[in-house]
């Protein structure tokens, strides 16, 4: 039986997902007892207080947050093997339990893009690496679209910053933005700071601000006003495959290290992005007929019957303001909207395009894998193991 000490602050979505894999994991393969050390006493006690409480209790592994205490070196020494999960920047010492941030940015850039937007902000911190990259990924995606990023990030994180009710200088900032704007937030916390200052300052979202969060953290989401959107993260597989490299390490079958990497899944929309933001009431007028109709047969002719334009004037002007011909916006939303089945419902390949109007499986097989770079089936395997 292992003993498993977890650090973790349970109080978030993303973390009670991880814990719902590491506990799959376990009913699987163990039985596992686990001991969870309250986060008062690990910020009070440090790793020497965690190596001592280890110890006592003969813990054969350790999984959680560790403030990157240079003092790791000790748990490490003591043949305790320990998984990270990232804080504040990753460890070389030991695996990290970490996201791939960049290309959680990028799917946010992605995201806007494809409503229209050509003014972009990124509100996080400047010193924590999943606020970092995510930035990072967001900015070079933007910046191949020809477009820059505004940025508003804090030195620090920490639980006690101010809320703001008042003016203050992220209420300056989002006034002073060019408007519409799309605005990625590092987490949904930091989200709901946006949603509650533009609330506070007259700012309407998502008409002026489109606000967009990342981990999905429900209770979060739908406290704000409007409710959220954000970027969902598989933390669920990123836990059963730390646990499954933790019984590894405690087994001594492996010896080398390596990180588990929490992939983002899929963007949920909600009232705080929900607009397309673009002053070309043609582009709209396009735009709104392919969100609702994007679960039948669409094809581009369909779409430009809906404005009094030529075939080939609305290709240029939805191509100069989009980014993309209409057939490969239609092409790329219909793969979102695959991709989000294969997730969501046990149907067969077969059936999801059925659902969406479609009766060539072979064809929509072979656009998913050119814009996905793996077969639907593949795709919903990588997700979905060990759930």
């Amino acid at each position: 039986m292992h003993k498993i000490i977890l650090l973790i602050d349970f109080s978030e979505d993303y973390s009670r997902n991880l814990l719902k894999g590491i506990s799959k994991y376990a009913r699987e393969h163990g039985p596992w007892v686990f001991c969870q050390m309250p986060l008062f006493h690990r910020e009070t006690l440090g790793v020497d207080g965690i190596l001592n409480w280890a110890r006592d209790w003969e813990a054969d592994g350790i999984i959680g947050q560790l403030y990157n205490d240079s003092s790791v070196e000790k748990i490490v020494q003591a043949g305790i093997p320990v998984i990270a999960q990232d804080f504040k920047e990753r460890f070389v010492e030991i695996p990290n339990i970490t996201g791939a941030h960049r290309a959680t940015g990028a799917l946010a850039a992605d995201y806007f893009l494809r409503k229209g937007f050509r003014h972009f902000a990124f509100y996080g911190f400047k010193h924590i690496v999943w606020s970092r990259e995510r930035a990072e990924g967001f900015d070079e995606r933007v910046s191949k679209s020809g477009c820059s990023v505004h940025y508003f990030e804090h030195e620090e994180y920490s639980s006690s910053d101010l809320w703001h009710y008042k003016p203050s200088s992220l209420s300056k900032w989002l006034l002073s933005l060019p408007k519409p704007i799309a605005i990625l937030t590092c987490d949904d916390r930091m989200g709901q700071h946006i949603t509650e200052t533009c609330r506070h300052s007259g700012i309407r979202i998502p008409e002026e601000v489109a606000v967009l969060g990342v981990d999905n953290d429900e209770m979060l989401c739908e406290l704000s006003d409007p409710p959220l959107s954000s970027i969902m993260q598989d933390a669920e597989k990123g836990g059963y495959d730390a646990a499954q490299l933790l019984d590894r390490l405690i087994r001594k079958e492996i010896t080398d290290i390596y990180d588990i990497i929490v992939e983002p899944t899929q963007v949920i929309t909600r009232q705080s992005t929900d607009i397309y933001a673009t002053h070309d009431e043609y582009i709209a007028s396009s735009l709104k007929y392919i969100h609702q109709n994007i679960d039948k047969n669409l094809q581009v002719d369909e779409v430009v019957k809906q404005v009094p334009l030529s075939r080939r004037s609305l290709e240029m002007r939805f191509q100069q303001v989009i980014g993309y011909p209409i057939y490969k916006y239609i092409q790329n939303l219909r793969i979102e909207k695959f991709s989000k089945k294969l997730l969501e419902t046990d149907q067969a390949v077969f059936e999801i395009a059925m659902d969406l109007g479609l009766n060539d499986t072979k064809n929509i097989a072979r656009q998913f894998k050119l814009i996905k770079g793996c077969t639907p089936l593949e795709y919903r395997h990588r997700y979905l193991a060990g759930k």
